[in-house]
């Protein structure tokens, strides 16, 4: 018993003994099926001192207790119908039968059991012990009382012995149980079991009737009056066994309507219990003839039906001689399918039955944390994810059973829930087939269960129609399958990685990828092959960032060159405002930096202040030189109204706010929250920069100024005097640089090279080339707004023309005056159009 009770049972080698297959143990009746989701039911250990009901020792056990019931069921009418005490010997054998049944009452409180809702194992004791003690535990109790003890308690008036007895036929229900059970196992004959459980039920009836019609002879008043009276002249001091013998001759004689030649009831209780009886008999009688003609003609149509596919397997494998192996998979998938649908866990049935809806939030619940943490799928969209869980089919594979098959058609996938296959150990999270899914190429290996899986199975079609939607998770996909098998050991893999590799540079993957994908590679050939497909240069990922981004962070020229061949935007921003001249800059690639400048990239055009911002916290003042020095205003404010001024005061950075000033940075300028830089030293204590603040304003005489070259000069560049910097070159729209470009008037993402981006540009006639993927992203007009203050406080939101002196006649129209310029609404003039931005607020200045 101490082996029996163990802190924890862990349910993994427990189920291994229940799921051997199909060598004469397998008994998948015996088991729990886990429900959709679930990582097993056997995966996880119970609490402690609980006891899994498919423990095989609790099986013994169980098995124990019904030979006892066996005896049970004979003793107690015999007792109740032949004794008027106990017997010493019969009476001790009962009280160990009874002591064992009291000892599964106790372990009753300690057996977990399966929740007909959720079929899952429930372990708390709490739970377990409610459970018991409002079904079966009063009638198990009372069961167990030795009779003696009641004797001595009831009056002998009533007969409390043999009377006691009989509610000890409560233990039948065992019976009842064992034999449902054995009736599913198909290592044994269904009709012998089903004949064997009808003459027990006859035995049964004639052993109680035999009892309980000696019993009325017994007690009657007059003893000569009874029917075994008629053999037996004293028949109280006739031997037992004898009575015995005779009761169960009368018994059978009239339960088969033949009797009554010799043995009769003679008075009246007599008669009136035969005529019962004999009703009773009828209803036996067509449940024998009942049960023995399904047997014989149909038998119960479900488990028949199994057995003849059972039998019609077993012959098709020994006709064409199949192997073993194969014939023991054919069988225990057959076995399998009847359990699942004979339990009622026809689980993926339902989900197909609910609406779409319904269906996917369900799926969604059970597996997208376990998908979610696949290798395959780590970084993709939530949406995609998403989408794919509502994809995924639950499946069922007995152990040793066949998943893939070494160089079959790569069309499903497999996510394994719980349980253990084999090629290489793949456990739970685990995912199979993606090789061959993925690259459209025979699967590699054969993959075997070890025991029962519940497996997640996804088609091809459906992952590459899903994918298609979204080119960034085609490209992250496809990336965590190339790092997987670079993290692999075996030269298989390996050369899988090359053939891979060979097959994304000549573009023959069916996953669609991105421009990033390539650029982040470094693969020139892919990068040219998407291109050359249409794939628009300014593509972006889910970052917002262009593959020109990642040639810049990265210093890969060849990439940088190709894209501009493509006609890349060189001052495109990402999510965060960053162009690709910054990330050069970062990286301190210098041959990227001067060959983006050469293609026209002006850092003024990023996000300036978020520039500054990094520099300051990395505490790099060259790199705020370096900003300044490719044309980066670090007076202007970000989009809170900050400077880097103010971010210098805040890390105490002396120097860069020494160079800040010097640049001409406002002391007293606000930020949204009302802070200066002035007040903020103040408020933090800074004694050394406030110092610093005081001699600025004390020297205001010193500050920098802005000379703007002559007319001669041209408009090349605006030149900034420093005192103590020299002089810096900046670029003419530098200093009207105002607004912050948070809205991008040409917006390129991953649609148009998705599939349905072609689809509907081919509906509208469109061209996917990049001329004609230009052209209809250069149509996309932006919207800004128009006022006057001269004239009028109305406001007017007109579409953007293409050239300043249209915007000017387009507000001369709209408010009825001649307007000479355009100035933000902080007064900046400006001079090109392309610095106006989707969303801007403009003022118009009239003559």
């Amino acid at each position: 018993m101490n082996n029996f009770w163990k802190s924890s049972v862990c349910a993994d080698k427990l189920s291994d003994v229940a799921q051997t297959s199909i060598d004469g143990t397998s008994h998948y009746s015996n088991g729990i099926l886990p429900s959709l989701g679930a990582r097993s039911n056997r995966g996880n250990a119970l609490g402690r001192f609980i006891v899994a009901p498919f423990d095989p020792r609790y099986r013994i056990w169980e098995m124990f207790l019904v030979i006892l019931v066996f005896y049970t069921s004979w003793v107690s009418p015999f007792e109740f119908g032949f004794l008027d005490k106990p017997i010493r010997s019969l009476a001790i054998l009962d009280n160990i039968v009874n002591g064992f049944f009291l000892i599964d009452i106790i372990l009753t409180f300690f057996v977990a059991y399966q929740d007909p809702l959720t079929y899952l194992l429930v372990d708390d004791r709490r739970l377990i012990a409610w459970k018991y003690i409002r079904t079966w535990f009063l009638f198990d109790f009372i069961s167990t009382v030795p009779s003696e003890l009641v004797d001595k308690i009831i009056p002998d008036s009533i007969h409390a012995y043999g009377l006691f007895n009989m509610l000890r036929l409560w233990r039948l229900r065992r019976v009842s149980k064992l034999f449902s059970r054995l009736e599913k196992d198909r290592n044994i004959n269904y009709f012998w079991i089903r004949c064997i459980k009808l003459v027990c039920v006859t035995l049964f009836s004639v052993h109680c009737a035999a009892c309980f019609y000696f019993f009325l002879a017994a007690h009657y008043p007059d003893p000569k009056k009874t029917w075994i009276a008629l053999s037996f002249q004293n028949f109280q001091t006739a031997n037992l066994w004898l009575l015995y013998v005779t009761s169960i001759y009368w018994s059978i004689t009239t339960l088969t309507t033949v009797g009554y030649g010799d043995l009769h009831p003679v008075n009246l209780r007599e008669m009136v219990f035969d005529i019962f009886f004999m009703l009773f008999n009828l209803g036996l009688t067509a449940y024998l003839i009942g049960n023995m003609t399904n047997l014989v003609v149909h038998g119960t149509s479900r488990t028949r039906n199994f057995r003849d596919k059972i039998q019609a397997a077993s012959n098709f494998a020994q006709r064409n001689r199949l192997p073993v192996r194969l014939q023991d998979q054919m069988i225990s998938h057959l076995c399998l399918k009847y359990r699942a649908d004979s339990e009622g866990l026809q689980q993926q049935e339902v989900l197909e039955s609910l609406p779409k809806a319904i269906k996917s939030s369900v799926s969604h619940y059970l597996f997208y944390s376990l998908l979610d943490k696949v290798y395959l799928f780590r970084g993709v969209s939530n949406d995609l994810l998403f989408q794919l869980v509502s994809e995924m089919k639950a499946e069922y594979f007995p152990p040793k059973e066949d998943v893939i098959l070494q160089n079959e058609a790569p069309t499903d996938l497999y996510v394994l829930v719980h349980g253990t296959m084999v090629v290489k150990e793949v456990k739970a999270g685990d995912v199979c087939g993606e090789i061959g899914v993925l690259c459209y190429r025979p699967q590699l290996f054969t993959v075997r269960t070890k025991r029962l899986c519940q497996l997640l199975r996804l088609n091809r079609t459906a992952l590459l129609n899903l994918v298609q939607a979204n080119v960034g998770d085609g490209a992250i996909i496809m990336n965590n399958l190339l790092e997987h098998l670079k993290n692999q050991e075996d030269p298989i893999m390996q050369a899988v990685l090359v053939d891979v590799e060979k097959m994304l540079a000549q573009g023959q993957m069916d996953l669609p990828l991105s421009l990033c994908f390539a650029a982040a590679r470094d693969d020139e050939p892919l990068l040219q092959h998407l291109l050359n497909r249409g794939c628009h240069p300014d593509e972006r990922d889910m970052n917002g960032r262009t593959a020109l981004h990642i040639a810049a962070a990265k210093g890969n020229e060849s990439i940088a060159n190709i894209l501009f061949a493509h006609g890349a935007e060189p001052n495109i921003k990402d999510s965060e405002g960053s162009i690709p001249l910054w990330d050069a800059l970062v990286a301190k690639n210098d041959y990227m930096i001067k060959l983006l400048k050469d293609r026209g990239s002006n850092l003024a055009l990023g996000e300036v202040y978020r520039y500054a911002c990094h520099a300051l916290e990395q505490g790099d003042l060259d790199l705020l030189k370096v900003i300044v020095r490719h044309g980066g205003d670090l007076t202007l404010p970000g989009s809170d109204g900050s400077t880097p001024l103010h971010a210098a005061v805040s890390n105490g950075d002396i120097k860069a706010v020494k160079f800040l000033l010097e640049l001409g940075a406002d002391i007293d300028k606000y930020d949204e929250d009302g802070w200066t830089p002035r007040s903020l030293a103040d408020f933090q204590g800074k004694e050394d920069i406030k110092a610093l603040f005081e001699s600025k304003k004390k020297a205001a005489s010193l500050e920098s100024t802005v000379r703007f070259p002559d007319k001669g000069a041209g408009p090349s560049a605006r030149i900034m005097k420093y005192p103590s910097t020299g002089t810096i070159d900046v670029p003419p729209n530098t200093i009207q640089m105002t607004h912050v470009d948070n809205h991008p008037r040409r917006q390129v993402d991953t649609f148009q090279n998705s599939l349905f981006g072609f689809v509907s540009a081919a509906t509208r006639g469109e061209s996917t080339d990049l001329n004609g993927f230009s052209s209809m992203l250069g149509n996309q007009a932006a919207r800004v707004i128009l006022r006057c203050p001269e004239k009028s406080e109305t406001t007017k939101l007109v579409m953007l023309p293409k050239t300043l002196q249209e915007l000017l006649e387009t507000g001369s129209k709209k408010f009825g005056c001649h307007c000479t310029k355009v100035v933000t609404l902080e007064g900046a003039e400006i001079d090109e159009i392309d610095l106006i931005r989707d969303g801007d607020q403009l003022s118009l200045v009239c003559s």
